[in-house]
């Protein structure tokens, strides 16, 4: 299979290519300008929606990851912008580039974010509930709107509403362990907000199977079958790193300091379950957050 990965330099786009190659599959990295190419990479700018076409003919499929950091800057209107053209724009460019190749390719599966429900408390989510009205839950409908241009094409589209992706190697985790390894770790605001997690090695092999299983589209929720709250995920990361976490944020704090972003990121409120992939019959590795994390900071103190 012939699979061409755009934000292939990010954390899921790194597992995910060496994934697809140890499985015998040919990979395509898209690479914007400015970055190194390597044999069979394929040039894009969807700044200026550019792509080489012709290098896309004989795909099988495409996946979609690229878009600009949400937790790397404040969110001014101008940041805002970025996040909006570098997912809705780029999604864009490429489903138009897409839709005019000679042979269609099998499958497009497009990143989205479980952050399309808002912040929704104690209510138990699945692909069929309705979206939120915040600023990430418009931006993921606008997104995925984009992507679903994709089927009008007789292309199968699948659309990736990721949770908290938990890896060693980038990612959230890192910079959430950091207060905890200071110990001055502790639960944000009142530690009620659900936090639906996976593992970036669960992910990885959900993308590998969506992939294979041709009779999958529409949204999917990856995220492990138990999510947790916020307190719950601080005493299991204070355990794992037989740290204290006595030293809680309270929302004030938060949000004087990260503005709008932190009730997005770090209050809302997400409790997530997939039935697309009790559907698809996929076992998880990790299914409790305490073998997750163990197997997490053991691959830490490997590398």
């Amino acid at each position: 299979m012939k699979v061409i990965i755009s934000g292939a330099s990010g954390l899921t786009g790194r597992a995910l290519v060496h994934a697809l190659r140890a499985k015998g599959h040919s990979v395509c990295r898209l690479v914007r300008p400015g970055g190194s190419l390597s044999p069979g990479d394929i040039r894009w700018d969807p700044t200026s929606a550019s792509v080489d076409t012709a290098a896309m003919e004989g795909t099988d499929a495409l996946v979609h990851l690229s878009g600009a950091s949400i937790a790397s800057h404040r969110w001014t209107h101008a940041r805002k912008a970025v996040l909006r053209s570098s997912r809705v724009d780029s999604t864009r460019v490429l489903v138009d580039a897409l839709s005019h190749l000679r042979k269609k390719p099998r499958a497009f599966l497009s990143a989205s974010a479980t952050g399309y429900y808002g912040n929704r408390g104690d209510e138990l989510l699945t692909e069929a509930s309705e979206g939120g009205t915040d600023f990430l839950a418009l931006l993921a409908r606008d997104w995925e709107s984009e992507a679903q241009r994709a089927s009008l094409a007789g292309i199968r589209t699948v659309l990736l509403r990721f949770g908290l992706i938990l890896s060693a190697k980038g990612g959230a985790l890192p910079i959430m362990l950091l207060p905890y390894r200071l110990c001055v770790g502790g639960r944000l605001g009142t530690g009620t907000q659900w936090i639906s997690w996976v593992t970036i090695e669960d992910a990885t092999n959900i993308l590998l199977s969506i992939l294979e299983d041709e009779s999958l589209s529409g949204p999917v929720n990856i995220v492990s079958p138990n999510p947790l709250q916020n307190a719950e995920f601080t005493r299991a990361v204070a355990r794992a790193l037989h740290r204290p976490a006595v030293f809680p944020a309270p929302a004030f704090v938060l949000r004087a300091v990260l503005g709008e972003m932190a009730d997005a990121l770090l209050l809302a409120s997400q409790r997530v379950k997939s039935e697309r992939l009790l559907t698809l019959g996929y076992t998880f590795r990790f299914t409790e957050i305490e073998a997750a994390l163990h197997a997490i900071l053991h691959a830490d103190k490997k590398s």
